[in-house]
């Protein structure tokens, strides 16, 4: 079985590693930065370990990269590269109202996200939410490398001129402002804000995140409405107040409406 040494935090990493176990002998699982060191020391132990990477969130210096050439360290990263470099592809693909998702393989370089690709793929219907969507990329990334680990092809570089980049959230994008923004857009806020920062709106002098909602359809009423710029209603249907546990939209009524 092919041994590989694996760097990763979060969903994503989570996701691809589940697929990973099953085809390979996983020596290491880096987390932060003070592994890397460890890295190095096992990669000169086992020189056929491959190195894999998803959602690490630490720059990886020169010299762990190069103990991993010719081939490299390979990087599942959620986006169709060039597009959506950085911290935050997935997020920022919901917020630009993207209706297919990617993923690519690529060797990691010094610069972010920046390395030649050897792999990518679309997926179109999958649902807008963000725990599905970062499963179904990660898993359809790593059972590729499962595939191809033994022959992988010739990787392509990426054209720079084409590139985007997305940066980290902050709680300070969080508060949802309906007076000026559609149903859509917020609902999309909603989605990509899920974990964190959290979409908060005041309802009833309350701060509120705001975990589920969908747009209203014709002929269909809201416990607790949200009105947006654009006429159309959001139908809140979950949302936890500062200090207290989640809640459905009626139990919230119910015990804050004056």
């Amino acid at each position: 079985m092919n041994k590989i040494i694996f760097f990763g935090n979060g969903p994503l990493a989570e996701a691809a590693l589940e697929v990973l176990k099953k085809h390979f002998e996983v020596i290491f699982r880096a987390r932060t930065k003070e592994d890397l060191a460890q890295v190095i020391e096992l990669k000169r132990e086992f020189p056929e370990a491959h190195g894999v990477l998803a959602s690490f969130g630490v720059m990886i210096k020169s010299n762990v990269l190069e103990v991993f050439e010719p081939e490299g360290i390979l990087n599942i990263h959620p986006s169709l590269l060039p597009k959506y470099r950085g911290a935050s592809p997935i997020e920022s693909a919901i917020l630009a109202g993207d209706t297919e998702f990617s993923v690519s393989i690529m060797k990691l370089a010094k610069a972010m996200d920046a390395g030649p690709v050897f792999y990518q793929t679309t997926l179109k219907d999958l649902p807008l939410d963000k725990v599905v969507i970062y499963r179904e990329l990660a898993e359809a990334g790593a059972k590729w490398i499962c595939g191809n680990i033994d022959h992988l092809p010739t990787p392509v570089p990426q054209d720079e001129k084409k590139a985007t980049f997305c940066g980290k959230f902050d709680k300070s994008m969080s508060v949802l402002h309906p007076e000026t923004e559609s149903a859509a857009e917020i609902y999309r806020k909603i989605v990509a804000f899920q974990g964190f920062p959290k979409a908060k709106y005041t309802f009833y002098d309350k701060n509120c995140a705001i975990l589920e909602a969908h747009i209203l359809k014709p002929g269909e009423t809201a416990v607790l409405p949200l009105k947006c710029a654009d006429g159309q209603i959001l139908s809140i249907d979950r949302l936890q107040p500062d200090g207290k546990k989640p809640m459905d939209a009626k139990s919230f009524i119910n015990g804050y409406k004056k």
